[in-house]
């Protein structure tokens, strides 16, 4: 019988740990955060696995610099709707497949992130790290994650009329606002 909540994968415990390698680096609080919600997000949708439309869903949720690239308009509202849609029975195709771009052998862990979810928390940490950043923040998540063509988020993004390249810019483009902290004038 699998368990009903996925629990941390080695790839998320390592981002977590003091003693994780020099190039990982801690999850804010508000990641942290993230991460929760996208796990209990997984739980009742019925996936064994965080994969990355998990993850984007729980940012927009809770992190108002993610939800700021974005801007006003119909697209986030439009992928609002998609995300919410998602959660109810638009990704049931999903349900038992893992989230993987093919680029690295599948590692059935069974819990925890798919291949691509890890990956994007890897990145995450190492984007903070590159910065001189000692926490990884939710907008180095988000381009982490729209930065593989093959994520879920970057198809639901697809889907919504979010072009995830441009939306990738947006992000390069405000990196002078997150580095030594990460507040955009909350």
């Amino acid at each position: 019988m699998q368990p009903r909540i996925p629990r941390q994968s080695d790839q998320e415990q390592d981002c977590r740990r003091p003693d994780a390698p020099a190039d990982d680096a801690r999850l804010s609080d508000e990641l942290a955060a993230v991460v929760t919600g996208a796990r209990r997000r997984a739980v009742r949708d019925g996936d064994r696995q965080i994969d990355t439309a998990h993850l984007l869903h729980s940012l927009l949720e809770h992190d108002p610099d993610v939800y700021a690239v974005f801007g006003e308009g119909p697209q986030i509202a439009r992928l609002l709707g998609y995300l919410v849609q998602r959660s109810i029975g638009y990704g049931l195709r999903w349900q038992g497949a893992v989230e993987d771009s093919g680029a690295v052998p599948v590692v059935m862990h069974g819990e925890g992130f798919s291949p691509l979810a890890a990956s994007a928390m890897r990145d995450a940490c190492r984007r903070a790290a590159h910065r001189g950043d000692a926490q990884a923040r939710g907008i180095d998540l988000l381009a982490a994650i729209v930065a593989d063509p093959q994520a879920r988020a970057v198809e639901v993004l697809g889907r919504a009329g979010v072009d995830a390249n441009a939306l990738r810019a947006r992000i390069d483009g405000r990196r002078d606002e997150y580095v030594g902290g990460g507040e955009t004038g909350r």
